[in-house]
């Protein structure tokens, strides 16, 4: 990686907060070295800026959305009521011309009248022709010309509304002409089909002049949208550009790395051969640089990571699970990501040390920089055997928003992550959030019910957002590779009453614990055949299980705590299952004592 690089990174990261999705989108597209002469300048790329104007645009806010779909739902209702008339309007003409069709006497008669009052009704078809010829030519100059849209629109409304009167009289006059073309001539049928051919062409016009006007609107609404939605890009983007260009103007990257060359710390970036790759899924988010602190490789050390976070206030059962885990995934050559924080944070920390193997502390400050201070030493001992981790310039310390910002860095290292302890508003949960929308494992630890360091962890459990983890073996099984790292299966102490067969231990059952019975009554109550009582009272007998007395077969007795044979090593007749609970204690014969007479 060449220096100039190095230089515009480190300028860049004094400019920008940790975590600017919008100076990673712009170092993205132009490079380092370019965003900072173009912050310097106050400019910012046409291209950037359309792209950021979309995205704006995109996420603009509800209100907005329900103004848009308000609009559109309008200028649909009104289309649908056009559609409607214009139905109607065909419905009616067709209902007139059955209506003529069927009463041919009246129909008759009234062409004998207009006949005789309007003689010109062949004057007023070829008149209706001209007014159809300049009506479709004031239609294509609409379409070709928008700039008179609005005039044309309304002239070709008002040669609507002629053409329908006079569509409706020469509908008339062509059943005059055509009543008398059958007595008299052929010629009025022309007139007919002329006016049934100007019905079509203004049924055409008139729809067509419809879709034209619902394009018009629609375009009109969303552009109209479009800018009420970008109004307010340009204002931000200024005030972005002008923080950054305050902020770069007095930062001095040149001293940011000669005081990390003094302190022993490095500032890697990425294409940097200890860049850990897994942090490109951040996206814009991605942090521009990463300043290290410590003798353990980043990338290496992140190859096979889990990340513990939990509470600053833990119980001693968080601090124990946390520093068990830690030594526990340390000692199978697991590195342990956290945050460097007091409870839970550092007992994972110690824990890792414990183990001899790297830990890696990520801070919400400089790598120069010791918060909290009381685990000063403990990040000393980090940077001997790990590394500390901080996106953060040199000097730079600790706020409320870096510790969140931080949590990004601690899932987007690890492989997993595992949630100790945690209330219902606890920054662990941020970080188990972070790791949910990276698809990275998370796993919680339960606690007791009635703890409220643990309701956090209880809630990812019960909406099934997380795993549950009771060992380190778990947490490597479940970040582990498939097949390769699989946590030993629990079992139950065994007993040696399990290797005992079905009718044994009927027979067994059957057996009273006090006083004897004999081998009739044992096999009836047992349920099974006299042969397979004897054979099986014999062979408890030689285990040590049943012994014979008077009145027959009673259980053992387990010899007394205070005196056993150290030579006679037998089975335990009783089973962990609460047999001996029917065990009574030996009875004891009551002593008389003489009189003292």
């Amino acid at each position: 990686m060449n220096s100039a690089e190095l230089l515009a990174r480190a300028a860049l990261m004094r400019a920008a907060d940790a975590g600017d999705a919008m100076m990673g989108r712009l170092v993205a597209h132009c490079g380092a070295p370019e965003a900072v002469r173009l912050i310097r300048e106050r400019k910012l790329p046409r291209a950037f800026v359309a792209q950021e104007t979309q995205a704006h645009a995109q996420a603009q806010d509800p209100a907005q959305d329900q103004v848009q779909a308000q609009a559109r739902a309008e200028a649909q209702t009104q289309a649908l009521a056009r559609m409607e008339a214009r139905a109607q309007a065909q419905i009616q003409l067709q209902v007139q011309a059955q209506t003529r069709a069927q009463d041919p006497a009246q129909t008759q008669a009234q062409a004998q009248a207009l006949a005789q009052t309007r003689p010109q009704s062949h004057a007023h078809a070829q008149s209706h022709a001209h007014i159809l010829a300049q009506s479709h030519a004031q239609t294509q100059s609409h379409a070709q010309t928008q700039s008179h849209a609005q005039a044309q629109s309304h002239a070709q409304a008002q040669s609507h509304g002629n053409a329908q009167s006079h569509a409706h009289m020469l509908a008339q006059s062509h059943l005059q002409t055509h009543s008398h073309a059958q007595t008299h001539s052929h010629g009025h049928a022309q007139s007919h089909g002329h006016a049934q051919t100007h019905d079509h062409h203004a049924q055409t016009h008139a729809q067509s002049h419809a879709q034209t006007h619902d394009h018009h609107a629609q375009t009109h609404a969303q552009s109209h949208a479009q800018t009420q939605s970008s109004t307010h890009l340009p204002a931000k983007l200024d005030q972005r550009l002008g923080i950054w260009h305050a902020r770069l103007m007095a930062a001095d990257p040149a001293a940011d790395l000669s005081t990390g060359e003094r302190l022993g710390a490095r500032l890697i970036v990425p294409g940097s051969p200890e860049w850990p790759t897994q942090l490109d899924q951040l996206g814009a988010a991605r942090p521009l640089g990463l300043w290290l602190h410590g003798s353990a490789d980043l990338r290496f050390s992140c190859l096979r990571s889990v990340a513990i976070v939990g509470a600053r206030s833990a119980t001693p059962y968080g601090l124990h699970v946390a520093a068990e885990f830690g030594l526990g995934l340390g000692e199978d050559g697991w590195t342990v990501v956290s945050g460097g924080a007091y409870g839970v944070d550092g007992a994972a920390h110690r824990g890792a040390l414990a183990s001899d193997t790297p830990t890696v502390v990520v801070l919400a400050c400089g790598v120069d920089v010791s918060y909290p201070r009381g685990h000063h030493e403990l990040f000393a001992a980090a940077r001997e055997q790990g590394v500390i981790v901080s996106e953060c310039p040199p000097g730079v310390h600790p706020t409320r928003a870096r510790f969140l910002i931080r949590n990004r860095l601690i899932a987007a290292l690890s492989r997993g992550t595992v949630v100790v302890e945690a209330a219902l508003r606890s920054g662990a949960l941020n970080t188990a959030a972070h790791a949910l929308a990276l698809n990275r494992h998370l796993a919680a630890v339960p606690g007791p019910v009635t703890s409220m360091m643990s309701a956090g962890c209880h809630r990812l459990l019960r909406e099934r957002k997380a795993t549950c983890v009771t060992t380190p073996e778990e947490v490597i099984e479940l970040v582990g590779t498939i097949g390769g790292d699989l946590a030993p299966c629990a079992r139950g102490p065994a007993v040696p009453r399990d290797a005992l067969n079905e009718v044994t231990r009927k027979v067994l059952d059957a057996v009273p614990s006090r006083g004897g019975t004999g081998p009739a009554s044992i096999a009836l109550s047992a349920g099974v055949s006299l042969d397979a009582t004897l054979s099986a009272l014999g062979g408890l007998a030689a285990a040590g299980y049943v012994e014979r007395v008077e009145k027959g077969w009673r259980l053992r007795r387990p010899a007394s705590a205070s005196y056993r044979k150290s030579d006679a090593v037998l089975p335990d007749p009783v089973d962990s299952s609460g047999a001996d609970a029917f065990i009574e204690p030996p009875e004891t014969e009551a002593r008389v004592e003489p009189s003292g007479q």
